[in-house]
């Protein structure tokens, strides 16, 4: 494919992050010079159309590489069911059927770019009908998350999974097709259990106050009851294989990513923040936005309680998907600062800055 001939793979990865950062930047002197960014016009529909293409064909024609980690086992998994393997594992069978229906149509090249149009435009789609023309700046901030790139090439099916969710989320003409997306998105990953049954609470219990609270004592109940959240939590089953290493005794060579994660929670808290700061310091009073908030600080804490597991950023991704809706939701749809487009443009800037920080610089 075009990309695999004028990109060195060790250059493939650094240089979309470069090259976001300077579509960053422009967004940065953008709000800066041009006014308050909120008005409906056709360039910025353009700029959003041609952002989502340009992305999704480069993260989809990447060559097929162990250095994007799992897209390697991917990989083997679909030239076993192109040469003739059947589905023996019933976890996940949706994509399992998915995998093997592609394996027998098309090639992993193709198959791989239909996996970046099924992450990349149910995002897309969603900034569609959540903020219509306004739809590109929330659609950028979703590409600068520090978990996007990852999750398109690594973890694809995760990524894929809570890509369908937020559409779901974000559709609303029928809830009975509402919840079939979300059906979907959990057979794709059981992991999506997670924020499903976060979102079904929200409904049962509308208090937002209390889960913020909740998600607060979450992290005194995580550091004073070390392991015993992972040992419940494996003991029930709950999530199947997706907590298997919940029980697991912690690997030396895998200490850089155990124990309690201070870092990580660090980061988590900053969109805990932005959601306390609009909700109640601002008094933003918009139903949908109560929701999410609701949602992610329900699976953040449940992330926060089994913090020590290895590759605990698998579970804390279950809420960091949902981050730069909310930090950058209420900033289109209501005015809190007398030059908010300056204060939007420097959370862009900051936003991307720790993304850019953590897979350029450290």
């Amino acid at each position: 494919m075009i990309f695999n001939s004028i990109i060195p793979l060790p250059f493939y990865t650094p240089l979309f992050y470069n090259a976001l950062l300077i579509v960053i930047l422009l967004a940065f002197i953008k709000l800066q010079t041009n006014g308050y960014v909120i008005h409906s016009n056709s360039k910025k529909e353009s700029a959003s159309l041609f952002l989502l293409i340009v992305v999704v064909l480069y993260m989809g024609l990447r060559p097929i590489s162990f250095v994007f980690g799992d897209m390697g086992i991917y990989y083997k998994y679909f030239e076993q069911f192109a040469n003739g393997a059947e589905i023996t594992n019933n976890k996940d069978y949706l994509w399992r059927l998915f995998m093997k229906l592609c394996s027998s149509i098309m090639s992993a090249q193709l198959f791989f770019l239909l996996c970046a149009i099924l992450y990349i435009v149910p995002l897309y789609s969603a900034a569609k009908r959540w903020f219509g023309a306004d739809r590109y700046f929330i659609f950028l901030m979703l590409i600068a998350s520090f978990s996007f790139w990852p999750y398109g090439t690594n973890g694809i099916r995760n990524g894929i999974a809570t890509s369908f969710f937020i559409y779901g989320l974000a559709y609303t003409k029928n809830k009975f097709i509402k919840y079939g997306i979300f059906l979907v998105a959990y057979f794709i990953h059981g992991s999506l259990l997670i924020p499903i049954a976060a979102y079904v609470l929200t409904f049962f219990y509308k208090n937002t106050q209390h889960y913020l609270i909740g998600w607060l004592l979450a992290i005194p109940l995580s550091i004073a009851l070390g392991g015993f959240w992972e040992n419940l939590f494996s003991s029930l089953g709950f999530g199947g294989e997706r907590l298997k290493y919940l029980g697991d005794s912690i690997d030396k060579s895998q200490f850089a990513r155990t124990g309690f994660r201070w870092d990580f929670l660090i980061y988590s808290a900053v969109a805990v923040y932005f959601g306390y700061y609009f909700i109640f310091k601002k008094k933003f009073n918009d139903k949908l936005y109560h929701q999410l908030f609701n949602i992610y600080v329900t699976a953040n804490a449940f992330w926060i309680l089994v913090i020590r597991s290895s590759f605990s950023n698998r579970f804390a991704y279950l809420s960091w998907f949902l981050m730069a809706v909310i930090i950058f939701y209420p900033f289109f749809k209501q005015r809190f600062f007398v030059k908010q487009q300056k204060v939007l443009a420097f959370t862009v800037l900051i936003y991307y800055g720790f993304t850019y920080f953590m897979f350029i610089v450290l």
